[in-house]
């Protein structure tokens, strides 16, 4: 037992010393230090984030395929997609509230329950949630 009190006392010295040779001047970090983007920054638009998700939905078309759409809360936004995967296929864009959502190639248009989707790959069909 003796001989570890010498082992301990050593290793309490190393570790004082150790901290000892820190700097004792408290570091300042300055958001507005000489950053290299702050000018472009400064010019750039102001950020809009996406809509927040409304609701989810899953409808079978009349050829027995899924089509999943994540409608927006903004009521003009609705991304499609013909599988369960990620990301979307299409993200629709309606005129105005109430109207067919649109994109190139795509259109979808919900009443109620029942959607008519319109895509380059499955063609025109009705399709019910």
């Amino acid at each position: 037992m003796q001989n570890k009190h010498p082992l301990l006392a050593a290793a309490s010295v190393a570790a004082f010393l150790a901290l000892a040779a820190c700097d004792k001047q408290p570091e300042t970090i300055s958001a507005n230090a000489n950053d290299p983007q702050a000018e472009e920054l400064a010019k750039a638009p102001p950020v809009t984030l996406p809509p927040p998700i409304r609701e989810s939905k899953t409808y079978r078309c009349k050829d027995n395929s899924l089509v999943y759409v994540t409608y927006m809360a903004d009521d003009v936004t609705a991304m499609v997609r013909d599988k369960q995967e990620e990301p979307p296929l299409a993200t629709l864009k309606a005129p105005a509230k109430g109207e067919p959502f649109v994109a190139e190639g795509f259109s979808l248009a919900v009443d109620g329950n029942t959607v008519t989707y319109n895509s380059p790959d499955a063609g025109k069909q009705t399709c019910k949630s």
